[in-house]
């Protein structure tokens, strides 16, 4: 996939787009329609997970819920705060007996819209995903048994489960935890001003922006990220051209055991970019220009000057988006019978 992908390059090195600047804000628009689309106007659910509003509050509660935890400390929010950028600005997450993960927490704003989840893909979609943090050790270190235990313990939590779910027998099950919270996920969407300048609005970004954009283009930064997610779409080996000092995470290859996929990590995306920091899969670096020269350098082969690294990162703080308004949801109190927090 990485040669590929470097042939690519390569071809369009020999090719490159047509300078906006000569053509004004048609140009531009045009060219970029090449390689973006606005986001959706609404959220895409699944087929096999179709939603009503109270799967989506069901979600919702046990996203901020810090009970599908053993310790009852950790919830979804501890690492994908949504009162940030959907992640913890942290190199890497604290969890379970405050043990550090491996990998610097991605944003889950516009995630249901990757072609799979966690840097190496081992999961499918936001569904498959939601259901493996709380499960493991390092993160909430909890078991299915046990959040079901609770789960069905909590009277509040039993009610919500039957109408989010409504004709199913049990409707309170693992798999349906894991389908709410994704359902949830799925609203998460940020549009910016980006969109609005993809759906024709060129004053929507200023001339700043529009030349960040062009340079952002014409470096073939496109290549990788693109799409309605500016990435996500494709995965691809890090270190191209030659490969990070830093980078000691085998990536894909860990779930694969293909040595092709040695270093082969999902493209993130660089929607909310300017809210995520410390960046890169390991979180190697707190600053948004240096870790353009970085990926120039690495994936590209292009050493970016300051003036140019600035001019990008200008681009990519217009696609800061608007986060949809999300209201603490009021928890059901624990039953009679719920199991307290373990120490263990």
């Amino acid at each position: 996939m990485w040669k590929l992908a470097l042939s690519i390059i390569s071809i369009m090195f020999l090719a490159q787009p047509a300078m906006a600047g000569t053509g004004g804000d048609a140009a531009l628009l045009a060219s970029a329609r090449e390689y973006f689309q606005p986001l959706p106007d609404k959220p895409v659910f699944k087929a096999d997970n179709p939603t009503n509003p109270a799967k989506i509050a069901l979600g919702k509660a046990l996203y901020f819920d810090t009970r599908l935890s053993s310790s009852n400390v950790f919830s979804c929010n501890s690492c994908h705060n949504l009162a940030l950028g959907g992640a913890d600005n942290s190199e890497f997450s604290i969890g379970h007996k405050w043990q550090k993960g491996g990998r610097n927490a991605p944003t889950v704003f516009n995630a249901a819209l990757h072609i799979a989840q966690f840097w190496d893909g081992r999961a499918e979609d936001v569904e498959q995903q939601a259901g493996m943090p709380v499960l493991n050790p390092v993160e909430m270190n909890s078991s299915q048994d046990l959040v079901l235990e609770r789960l069905k313990t909590i009277p509040g939590y039993v009610e919500m489960f039957a109408k989010a779910f409504p004709g199913q027998n049990p409707s309170l099950t693992y798999e349906n935890v894991a389908k709410a919270i994704g359902a949830f996920e799925r609203t998460l969407l940020t549009p910016s001003r980006f969109d609005a300048f993809l759906k024709g609005k060129t004053g929507a970004l200023t001339k700043e922006e529009k030349d960040g954009l062009e340079l952002f283009i014409e470096s073939n930064c496109v290549i990788c990220h693109n799409g309605p997610a500016v990435g996500g779409q494709a995965f691809q080996k890090f270190g191209l051209v030659k490969k990070p000092e830093f980078l000691t995470d085998n990536g894909r290859f860990d779930v694969t055991k293909n040595e092709s996929d040695r270093f082969v990590f999902k493209v993130p995306s660089l929607r909310n970019i300017e809210l995520t920091y410390p960046y890169f899969n390991n979180g190697q670096t707190w600053d948004l220009a240096e870790a353009v020269k970085i990926m120039g350098a690495h994936q590209l082969g292009i050493d970016f000057n300051d003036k140019e690294a600035t001019s990008i990162v200008t681009f990519l703080k217009a696609l800061t988006g608007e986060k949809p308004k999300i209201d603490l949801p009021n928890l059901p109190p624990a039953g009679n019978t719920t199991s307290h927090p373990l120490t263990e």
